[in-house]
């Protein structure tokens, strides 16, 4: 199931499943809309449905409390800086501030020219918990997107920790829909590739990892009581590199989707807020 958070002609956000027709161009792509927040409780169907063509796909969770992410969790990304593997997960955390969905635009601050991709498998906490044992980590998984965690290169450098480097708003992708229908050994074995201007720059998959998804869900959960909606980005492969105003960037992951975003410069920014646009 892909489980998506839409707006159509400025309306209120809203949820449904994106039912994506196997030949392609024969039927349109729709989403069924549902009630409520399927993060939140039960939902039914509407009855509605719409175009996925129609719908604007919005950011498909807007994390209550926290994103938490994963540094050098592939040894090739690890060897691009200091080759140091860490001895356990290296964690930091995003504001749910720097959440935007699919097609949104990615802001490079002003004065920080050194901005990079990271594209991420990215996991999304269904329910309460806390000291989640390994072997029942799969029962808190709600399911999966694709993040891309942006971070200003220099100031991750500079500041000796990462909160301003990944904390600047529009610096956490994440989209285009939620998928539920994946296991953890399907979610373990996952090509990811991301493209600027479609020329592609990562490539790796998931079974690369040097923690496991039930391993880092295990350790973050030891100290952080994990809430619904809470996401967990699982680290980036090596081949991150510069982002510039006018490039768009992907990241692909099989199964899931992909989750493209364009860039542009703070300057190229309207003070209006809705040039962002619905979170």
């Amino acid at each position: 199931m892909r489980i998506a958070r839409f707006a159509v002609a400025g309306a209120d956000p809203r949820f449904g499943i994106v039912e994506l027709e196997p030949d392609e161009g024969q039927f349109p792509d729709t989403i069924a809309v549902i009630d409520g927040d399927p993060l939140a409780g039960p939902v039914n169907y509407t009855g509605e449905r719409i175009a996925l063509e129609e719908a604007r796909l919005l950011a498909p969770v807007i994390p209550r409390s926290k994103v938490l992410a994963v540094g050098k969790n592939y040894a090739a990304h690890a060897a691009e800086f200091d080759g140091v593997v860490p001895d356990e997960p290296l964690i930091f955390m995003k504001p749910n501030t720097s959440v935007i969905g699919s097609d949104e635009a990615i802001v490079r601050p002003e004065l920080r020219q050194n901005v990079h991709y990271e594209g991420e498998l990215a996991v999304v906490i269904g329910r309460f918990c806390r000291k989640v044992p390994v072997e029942r980590a799969a029962e808190v998984i709600f399911g999966y997107t694709i993040g891309n965690d942006v971070t200003a290169r220099d100031l991750q450098r500079s500041d000796g920790q990462w909160t301003r480097a990944k904390g600047f708003d529009t610096f956490c992708p994440l989209g285009p829909w939620i998928v539920t229908h994946l296991g953890l050994d399907e979610a373990a074995d996952l090509t990811l590739v991301t493209s600027v201007d479609g020329v592609v720059k990562q490539e790796a998959n998931t079974s690369e990892m040097v923690f496991s998804i039930p391993e880092l869900i295990a350790y973050v959960s030891a100290f952080a009581t994990l809430l619904p909606g809470d996401v967990l980005l699982t680290g980036t492969p090596a081949g991150v590199g510069p982002l510039l105003a006018g490039q768009t960037v992907s990241v692909e992951i099989d199964g899931i989707g992909t989750l493209t975003n364009p860039v542009i410069d703070d300057q190229d920014l309207s003070q209006d807020t809705d040039s962002v646009g619905v979170r």
